[in-house]
């Protein structure tokens, strides 16, 4: 690759790491888990960006690629041995001042979205992002109407789950 195209790559990726993080949160339980999501993501990135033709916003080319990832990944992971999440045995010290509320609140929408389907949680993730139902769409390589129905669904799937 040349070295303009490699540095175009390099700011991009700089200016959107966020998005691979958030991916990587969804679909990991565990910090060495998430590093080497995050790596496998940058390979994949990497290996495509010389055939990104900049028909959609970066970010938007970003994120299929790291759903796809993740989703590939995620379903090889599904026949290995199971660990226990990182994040339930890590010791905290609480003090007066801290209030957890909202970390719990969110590692309780995490553990919802996590026993999703794969689809299902990369819709959740595009929607939470603010993403309007043509960009998700268009990432999910899936209808408009069908990105509302699933959207719908899922939605009364996590009340479900987060109300029994």
């Amino acid at each position: 690759m040349n070295k303009e195209l490699e540095h175009r790559f390099v700011t991009e990726l700089e200016n959107n790491q966020n998005i691979v993080h958030k991916v990587c949160s969804l679909y990991t339980n565990d910090r060495d888990s998430h590093n080497d999501l995050f790596q496998e993501i940058t390979i994949q990135l990497w290996k495509a960006y010389p055939k990104f033709r900049g028909d959609a916003k970066f970010s938007t080319w970003m994120y299929r690629v790291a759903l796809n990832t993740a989703i590939t990944l995620y379903r090889k992971s599904k026949k290995r041995v199971q660990t226990q999440d990182y994040d339930s045995v890590i010791f905290k010290i609480k003090t007066d001042e801290y209030d957890d509320t909202q970390e719990k609140q969110l590692k309780l929408m995490y553990n919802a979205i996590k026993q999703l389907g794969d689809i299902d949680k990369a819709l959740v993730f595009l929607y939470l992002e603010d993403k309007d139902y043509a960009e998700i769409s268009e990432t999910l390589g899936i209808s408009e109407v069908n990105a509302r129905v699933k959207m719908n669904r899922v939605k009364n799937k996590l009340r479900t789950i987060l109300n029994p």
